[in-house]
């Protein structure tokens, strides 16, 4: 029932009206952030002024179609924040977003609403995204039905997600609460691929989950990606998973980028006192390599 489907299956059709961007090509932009801040309020107490939140302060990044960008930190560094700024669930207090090349940063909700489609994101908590009184087939079809997508070309859509992430469509009729933790995330990347986006947002998509299903969860996640070409900003704060999928790494530390580069880079030579400090806490199973470490 889990089980990935095969990576020689052919990518799966658009659905009609797909969106106003064409396909970008593998190593095109897609995704710009800029100086990007959220500051939030912060009420006065009886001995302090009212200071804001800068829960992201000033932060810069780009995203390649076809490329993952693992953006690491501890909880509370601003990560989850950055991914609400870029989907626009949160207003930026100033910078940048731009896809590819038009600046987002002050949509309104309808010019952001044919943009929707072309990114989507996957949420920390298989069980908490979705509604529990809904069937799967349902909670996949959500974004076809309020993008106009009905009947026939809808029902073979959803069929043909739930294939895509491993799932067979015949368990579509069943609830939530009949599916595991690993099996429910998938019915999260379908709902997320429905409208075949160009840029998926990960937000801690595997930290709920055992070890084991996260690396089916991440092997699944590689190979949308080759087929599809999606562009992911992979969030964690697990270096140990970031290292397995992405092909650059910006490490972040209150509400700041403190470093950036390829993955081979960052994790071999380490430019940051903060860089160094989370690889250090990346636990090593062989006692040997283990007791090898610096102190």
């Amino acid at each position: 029932m889990t089980s990935p489907a095969p990576p020689s299956a052919p990518a799966p059709a658009r659905p009609s009206g797909a969106g106003p961007y064409a396909r970008a090509a593998p190593g095109d932009e897609v995704l710009r952030v800029e100086d990007l801040a959220v500051h939030f309020g912060s009420p006065a107490g009886q001995w302090r002024r009212a200071e804001p939140v800068r829960a992201v302060d000033g932060i810069s990044f780009t995203l390649d179609a076809g490329e993952t960008l693992g953006l690491v930190g501890e909880s509370g560094c601003g990560k989850s924040t950055t991914a609400l700024a870029v989907m626009r669930l949160v207003t930026p207090t100033s910078g940048r977003i731009l896809f590819r090349g038009q600046d987002i940063t002050t949509h309104s909700r309808k010019r952001m609403r044919p943009l929707r489609r072309n990114i989507q994101i996957v949420f920390q908590d298989p069980h908490a995204s979705v509604n529990p009184r809904l069937t799967v087939n349902r909670i996949v079809a959500e974004p076809l039905e309020v993008h106009g997508i009905v009947g026939t070309e809808r029902r073979a859509r959803v069929a043909q997600l739930l294939r895509l992430v491993g799932l067979d469509p015949e368990h579509g009729a069943r609830h939530p609460h009949q599916f595991s933790g690993g099996q429910l995330q998938r019915v999260g990347i379908a709902r997320a691929l429905a409208l075949d986006p160009q840029v998926l947002v990960l937000d801690e998509p595997v930290s709920a989950l055992d070890v084991s299903i996260q690396a089916q969860i991440i092997t699944l996640l590689r190979q949308l990606q080759d087929r599809l070409g999606l562009a992911y900003l992979f969030i964690s704060h697990d270096l140990s998973v970031v290292r397995h999928i992405s092909h650059r790494v910006a490490v972040m530390f209150r509400g700041r980028i403190v470093e950036t580069g390829d993955r081979a880079t960052v994790y071999r030579s380490p430019t940051h006192a903060y860089t160094r400090a989370l690889l250090a806490a990346v636990p090593v199973p062989d006692p040997d390599r283990r007791r090898a470490l610096p102190a």
